[in-house]
């Protein structure tokens, strides 16, 4: 299954490159570099001038064809002073381009008449779940491959130019450069080993600098040719000379400068390769870009800092592994058939599923949240993530946890990430009294101050859900330390429920709640409610397997009274209702029909703990959010809130008033439509047997995002990039019916289709692989399973009714 986009008309897609934590440069589907976000911060509309990939093609006999290897700028032309020197915007480029994505690999593939030659791009960074050293590289690989398509030979030269960045890329209102932090830098051209290249540094910023930094562009090709810097002049006698250089004999002059580059000024380098193509040939041609950015704010963003003296900066954990960018592009060049190899494995068992393809691209398309700037890694291990991202910086920072409750995607494919997640929130900002702060800010030494707090509330949902997460988490990994290392936290958080939330002591939370809305909900709910089961029901398993029998039996006869009281007050025959006080209190819901009220009842079924309400009222609740909050179309649909879906898109809206009595001021946000409810409400319909319904409900999403009207690796919600759309991962897990059990030595599989030939990807602590299951002659189902990564040895795989041990 290959995802394809035209570069005529999907100027929305773009395809992020970059590793865990390492920030990411995007290629858009006219082959285009942009949004360079590889300087710790978010950077979206950052083009790097100068900077672009470009061929030179002379046939025997005829005359020489040069072309940038992007397709031709589109329209409109709005530019209040037309295209800067710095775009290159004048130099002649390829008439057509195609875009296909099988992450994490994309493909560009141009066509151009002119040329005698076809050209096609290929990049990716090495993605290999469970491995987050190699999935956590600075740099991407890009190949380019050349077939000559006439009859005689062709002498071809193909170019990489990017502009030295370091010391900060900014622009003044005429489009020139005017960074005042860029002076002295410095391009050196390299051969070590089997790379040569350009090493991109600046001797003007001390190593501990917030920018200090170098990039490396590298070829695995023996025959090139290199400028170590363009013409030092005016922007457009650089382009021109450069232009004029490279078009005449297809060999980069050097010119030789010595001397650093003087204040606000930067040098663009180019590195090209040559070789004489037969006709027929193909070549492929392998660049390395790698970048190191080692510093980053000791805290969330810029107006936050810590307030201990001479603790401003921390550094990222891609400085423990190497020492610059140079390092970075040798690493990937010396282990290129290893990470490749292993990243093609992933791609294919993915790709190569029997499973929807609208389920296959939302799950690894939203995988792009992980290897955004949403999302970062210190130098000491800890994962942190913000919701998503602004244009130039973090939005709702914090680890948000009830934001971090719906991602499915980090758990599965890296659980040593979320592992660091949850032991930030259970061992550095739980209170004594169980109070978790549910934005982390204590490894900063600083506080969160908005709408009136000087401290995180405790947020009803992300405290609950962080008790199962953690549960998931030992689950996927049999890992007991971790476990008896946060189970005491564990247990202070969910007793601060009865003594907080629960304010009659009835088993049932009607107190102040803070969720994920923005919003305190007043009353029982069941979206708070089911979470409050969920993490009953997980303490109880733990507690009897840690052989504390007694608080067990506290905990399952809580949950026994909370259950039996949630349903009661709240079921009305089709779903579960707020037994609201929005008389007294703004921001309710009421009577009304929310798609966030089973939320707890999903993740316990991803979890295997099962049902925790009544079954039959689960799948009657689920498909009333269907039934009443999908929309087919949004004419009608009235929305003074934030507008996520327009027109005659589809999408499912946060709650609907089917049965009136909409509270004159409902909760926040309650018209809009999201993507990650969307997805964690389609894994639910599919869980309980909704197999249309669920895909319809995803599709719907995947059609918002087609690269035209939105980039496909882009799902927006509060910021680019946001976490809560990795719930689209609980989508694999529904419809193989996969649940592991390390803790067991357990592995469960149960698909949601009737097939022939049913054939998914999965994935948990220890390994991962290919699972396929078929009838056999007799009418009876059979398996097998692969291990590709990882290693399995003595998990039982529980499936068709029986066991095998690996």
């Amino acid at each position: 299954m290959t995802i394809r986009y035209n570069g005529a008309v999907a100027s929305e897609a773009a395809f992020l490159l970059g590793g865990i934590g390492t920030g990411n440069v995007s290629i858009g589907s006219r082959g285009e570099f942009r949004d360079w976000e590889i300087f710790n911060k978010p950077e979206k509309g950052l083009s790097l001038p100068n900077t672009f990939f470009s061929i030179r093609a002379l046939p025997d006999g005829g005359k020489p064809i040069s072309k940038i290897l992007e397709r031709r700028i589109r329209p409109p032309y709005s530019n209040s002073h037309g295209y800067h020197p710095y775009t290159g915007a004048g130099l002649p480029r390829m008439k057509e381009s195609t875009m296909e994505v099988e992450y994490p690999f994309v493909r560009i593939s141009f066509e151009d008449d002119e040329l005698p030659v076809s050209v096609s791009m290929e990049a990716y960074t090495p993605f290999i779940p469970l491995n987050c050293k190699d999935s956590s590289l600075p740099g991407t690989v890009l190949t380019y491959t050349v077939t000559n398509k006439v009859n005689e030979s062709v002498e071809i030269t193909l170019a990489g130019s990017i502009m030295n960045p370091i010391g900060d890329v900014k622009f003044g209102q005429f489009g020139q450069m005017n960074s005042p932090n860029m002076a002295r830098n410095i391009n050196d051209f390299r051969e070590e080993c089997f790379v040569q290249g350009l090493f991109m540094r600046s001797e003007n910023h001390e190593r501990s600098s917030l920018y200090f930094g170098n990039m490396a562009l590298v070829t695995t090709w023996k025959s090139v040719t290199y400028k170590r810097a363009w013409l030092r002049g005016s922007s457009y006698e650089q382009l021109q000379q450069f232009w004029e250089d490279f078009h005449e004999d297809g060999k980069l002059e050097d010119l030789e400068y010595i001397d650093p580059t003087a204040a606000y000024q930067t040098d663009t380098g180019s590195l090209g390769v040559c070789h004489k193509l037969q006709p027929g040939e193909s070549v492929k041609f392998e660049f390395i870009l790698s970048w190191y950015f080692p510093n980053r704010i000791n805290g969330w963003n810029d107006e936050i800092r810590i307030k201990r003296e001479g603790e401003q900066i921390t550094r990222n954990f891609y400085s423990n592994d190497f020492s610059d960018a140079w390092e970075v592009a040798k690493y990937i060049a010396e282990e290129q058939s290893r990470l490749k190899g292993q990243s093609l494995l992933f791609s294919k068992a993915m790709y190569d599923s029997s499973l929807p393809p609208e389920i296959i691209d939302a799950a690894m398309s939203n995988i792009t949240v992980l290897r955004s700037t949403t999302c970062f890694r210190l130098s000491d291990g800890r994962f942190l993530g913000y919701e998503g991202t602004f244009n130039s910086g973090g939005c709702c920072e914090g680890n948000c946890t009830h934001v971090w409750n719906y991602a499915q995607t980090v758990a599965y494919l890296f659980p040593e990430l979320e592992q660091s997640m949850r032991r930030i929130e259970f061992l550095e900002e739980v209170e004594d009294n169980g109070w978790m702060n549910f934005r982390a800010y204590k490894m900063f030494d600083a506080k969160w101050q908005m709408w009136g707090y000087d401290q995180t509330p405790p947020s009803t949902d992300g405290q609950l859900g962080s008790i199962m997460r953690v549960y998931r988490e030992w689950k996927l990994s049999g890992d007991d330390n971790f476990l008896q290392e946060l189970w005491p936290s564990m247990k202070k958080t969910l007793d601060f429920a009865f003594i907080y939330w629960d304010e009659d002591n009835d088993f049932v939370m009607e107190g102040k709640q803070h969720v994920t809305y923005d919003i305190d909900f007043y009353g029982a709910n069941a979206l708070t409610g089911t979470l409050l089961l969920g993490a009953l029901k997980t303490s109880a398993e733990i507690a009897t397997y840690l052989g504390d029998l007694v608080l067990a039996s506290k905990y399952t006869n809580a949950l026994q009274e909370s259950t039996s009281k949630l349903h009661e007050r709240l079921w009305n025959g089709e779903y579960y209702e707020q037994d609201s006080r929005d008389d007294e209190f703004k921001y309710q819901y009421g009577a009304g029909c929310l798609s966030d009220q089973l939320l707890g009842q999903q993740l316990a079924h991803l979890y295997g703990l099962g049902y925790l309400l009544p079954p039959n009222c689960v799948q009657k609740a689920v498909h009333s959010i269907y039934r009443y909050n999908f929309r087919r179309g949004f004419e009608q649909h009235l929305n003074c809130q934030r507008t996520y879906a327009l027109s005659d898109e589809s999408g499912l809206v946060l709650c609907s008033w089917p049965r009136g009595k909409r509270p004159r001021t409902p909760f926040i946000y309650s018209d809009e439509v999201w993507s990650g409810v969307e997805y964690q409400v389609a894994t639910h319909l599919i869980l309980e047997g909704y197999l249309d319904e669920g895909l319809e409900l995803v599709q719907a999403v995947r059609e918002r995002h087609d690269g035209i009207k939105r980039n496909p690796w882009n799902e927006v919600e509060c910021g680019h990039h946001y976490v809560r759309s990795m719930a689209s991962w609980g989508l694999i897990l529904a419809m193989s019916g996969f649940v592991a059990d390390l803790v067991n030595k357990k592995i469960y599989f149960k698909p949601i289709m009737s097939q022939n030939n049913f054939r998914t990807f999965w994935s948990m602590g220890r390994a991962w692989g290919v699972y396929q299951q078929w009838k056999t002659e007799k009418g009876g189902d059979d398996f097998h399973i692969e291990v590709l990564y990882g290693n399995a040895d003595g998990i039982t795989v529980v499936a068709c009714g029986k066991e095998l041990v690996l």
